[in-house]
């Protein structure tokens, strides 16, 4: 296996169009990935076709845009490359047009209600700058996806906008600074995704797991992640096996898989890629989600992406390390170590702080689902609050600028931008928090919030956004000052001043901090249910719109579908639980009643006393009870649930209602299980299941 060689093999990158394509086509083809132009129409049909040469060659028979709708996962609709030719025969044919713009029914994509039944039609529009690959058999080429009316129904295309917007103010603040090298900046990011592997039958025997992704029952097993000695430890020979044959598939998909590790768990594990182009991170994550699956399959294994698939251990998340590059390689959140580098780096840093602290509510119901409610807060997570940590010696670095005074660290110098030198910053001495939601990690911000299954889309979207619209304000300032050293000096130590209540090095799990937190008027969104409404407040529409990343009609629509998917999702898992316990349950522990009374009649009979078997028949049968009548009630809440009108109010119910009864009919299961019999228990058991593989 030559790695080199195999990378990328299933991918029409550079390489392969330079190969394949005539080089002014080459030429012009990269011109509109680099500069972010609109592709020359001339080139299309030359571009289309030597795409489907190269995908027959490798087996390929048919083609589909692949667009990622707001469902949460990919999409496409496969077409083959046969055409008749008159007599009966067929040739195979793919044309620009075909490439360029793609056709589908939009009427049953979520839309949040900005498509009326009769637009049904949808368009997918390809996006050069995302590498076309092939899958199965199928060439996929990335493409964004729009209602009839042009309305975005996607993730990509804001991604995208997000980037433009991000692209352009960061290159007014470097031409401030004198850089008119740089052409393009970036955001970068380098998703860290964790997951959980069981063994498939332990899955088909589950069906919360096959209709949810996590377990609605579940008592504690005798051992779980006490004793710490699943993190980094050595990973099992079958699992090792799948995380083989993963990485050779991605590699192939040109996704640059670096490192795999046992995460805390028992059964968890994580995959990180090199960082790379945000809006090719974000589609390479998603078909990572989809290929762990696949492999996962092939080895008799089924690969739980869920925020929390069990209780009482640690859940999954997925790390989103963002930062921002110039296509000459430079990074604008590194420190540096010259008085213009440490200047540029500190307006940058301040403009993050400024956007996080503003925009705190996007940040957090970018980050809100019915499943990473489970999550967030626990002992394994960032809790619901938002907040930036910097490190020991940057905090120092800036409050020596905000107060002032001198600074602790080379020289003992005051410090003022673009006069004195900051002194270069360790890189390793800034990642010691590992309770924070946003930390800065030497020269990135890792955004610690996300869930295993989001979309890294929606975060960076909102990531992009928020420090393009920071950028914007500090141009706007410095491009008319008189001593441009002297207005970035007060403008950092300004914007410092003013928000500086989100910088917080502490414990994030402590309950200090949330009191203190709330001192500080910082936003506590506890659920989904609370942090969504949010996206439509008039600061954050003006925001969108201000930046043409989104239109109010746009913002409305996500988030209606949000709200509706939390509901959904506490609807979908409502009725499992019921299904499971009066199906599955209540039958089976009224076996084990029956049984144990039939001991105690019989013991009777021979005159045996067994108080031990009557006393848990009699709990059993109480608690069982219990159970079905908390089904009952999740049912009728459930009905009225259904009945609301009005996504917020209906998200609300489920989460103030619905919850409790869920996790009381939970309750009682659970107390049922550990004082069963396990023969006549109706499904595996966090034991099993955990320590199966």
């Amino acid at each position: 296996m030559h790695i080199p060689e195999m990378f990328g093999e299933n991918v029409f990158n550079l390489q392969v169009m330079q190969a394949k394509l005539p080089k002014d086509v080459f030429k012009s083809l990269k011109k509109t990935i680099d500069e972010d132009r609109p592709l020359d129409a001339s080139i299309a049909n030359i571009v289309a076709n030597a795409m489907k040469d190269w995908a027959v060659e490798k087996g390929a028979t048919h083609f589909t845009h692949w667009f990622q709708p707001m469902t949460g996962i990919t999409a496409e609709k496969h077409d083959s490359f046969i055409s008749p030719t008159g007599d009966g025969r067929v040739i195979m044919e793919f044309s620009g047009k075909e490439l360029v713009l793609g056709e589908t029914d939009a009427s049953s994509f979520p839309s949040g209600g900005v498509r009326a039944i009769f637009e049904a039609r949808g368009y997918t529009a390809w996006d050069p700058t995302s590498y076309a690959f092939i899958k199965d058999g199928t060439l996929c080429i990335p493409t964004v996806f729009l209602s009839y009316s042009g309305e975005v129904l996607d993730k990509k295309t804001p991604l995208l906008k997000s980037m433009r917007a991000l692209n352009e103010q960061s290159l007014r603040i470097l031409r401030l600074f004198g850089n008119t090298t740089a052409k393009r900046v970036y955001p970068t990011v380098g998703a860290e995704q964790e997951y959980f592997l069981i063994d498939r039958k332990m899955f088909d025997a589950r069906k919360d797991l096959v209709f949810t992704g996590r377990t609605l029952f579940g008592a504690k097993p005798p051992k779980g992640q006490e004793l710490e000695d699943h993190y980094f430890g050595p990973i099992k020979t079958r699992v090792s096996a799948f995380m083989k044959d993963l990485d050779i598939e991605l590699w192939k998909l040109g996704i640059l898989s670096k490192t795999k590790h046992n995460e805390v768990a028992p059964g968890q594990h994580e995959l990180a890629p090199i960082f790379t182009i945000t809006n090719i991170a974000s589609d390479q994550n998603q078909l990572m989600m989809e290929t762990m699956k696949k492999v996962a399959f092939k080895h008799g294994l089924y690969c739980l992406l869920h925020e929390k698939p069990f209780e009482g251990i640690n859940g999954s998340g997925k790390h989103n390390n963002w930062s921002l590059c110039t296509d000459t390689g430079v990074n604008l959140l590194d420190p540096g170590s010259t008085p213009a580098e440490n200047g540029q780096f500190m307006l940058f840093l301040s403009a993050v702080i400024k956007a996080v602290d503003e925009y705190q509510d996007l940040l957090r119901l970018t980050v809100a689902s019915a499943g990473n409610d489970h999550r967030l807060g626990a002992n394994e997570a960032p809790p619901a609050i938002l907040s930036v940590y910097l490190g020991e010696e940057l905090s120092e670095v800036v409050d020596a600028l905000e107060q002032n005074k001198k600074y602790a660290g080379k020289g003992k110098q005051t410090m003022k931008l673009g006069v004195d030198t900051l002194p270069e910053l360790p890189k390793d001495t800034t990642d010691r928090n590992r309770t924070s939601p946003f930390a800065f990690t030497g020269n990135k911000f890792e955004f610690r919030m996300l869930g295993s299954t989001f979309s890294i889309a929606g975060p960076n979207i909102i990531l992009n956004t928020i420090v393009a619209d920071a950028l914007r304000e500090f141009a706007d300032e410095l491009e008319g000052a008189e001593d441009f050293n002297a207005a970035l000096h007060d403008l950092v130590v300004r914007t410092i001043r003013a928000h500086k209540r989100i910088l917080f090095n502490g414990n994030n799990y402590s309950e200090e901090w949330a009191q203190e937190a709330e001192r500080r008027g910082l936003l506590n969104l506890k659920n989904a249910a609370e942090a969504l409404p949010h996206f439509d407040a008039r600061k954050n529409v003006e925001l969108f719109e201000r930046n043409h990343v989104f239109t109010e009609r746009e913002v409305r629509s996500r988030m209606e579908i949000m709200l509706e998917n939390y509901s959904k999702a506490i609807t979908i898992e409502a009725l499992t639980m019921i299904e499971m316990g009066r199906r599955d349950i209540y039958p089976a522990v009224n076996d084990y009643i029956a049984d144990l009374c039939r001991v105690v009649e019989r013991k009777k009979a021979l005159h045996i006393e067994s108080p031990s078997a009557q006393v848990l028949a009699e709990r059993l049968s109480a608690t069982n009870e219990a159970m079905y009548a908390k089904a009952g009630e999740l049912e009728k809440l459930v009905a009225e649930g259904k009945d609301i009108h009005g996504a917020e109010v209906q998200a609300r119910f489920f989460a103030d209602k619905v919850l409790p009864v869920m996790n009381a009919m939970r309750a009682c299961a659970d107390e049922m299980e550990v004082h069963t019999a396990k023969k006549y228990w109706p499904f595996p058991t966090y034991g099993d299941i955990l320590f199966s593989v």
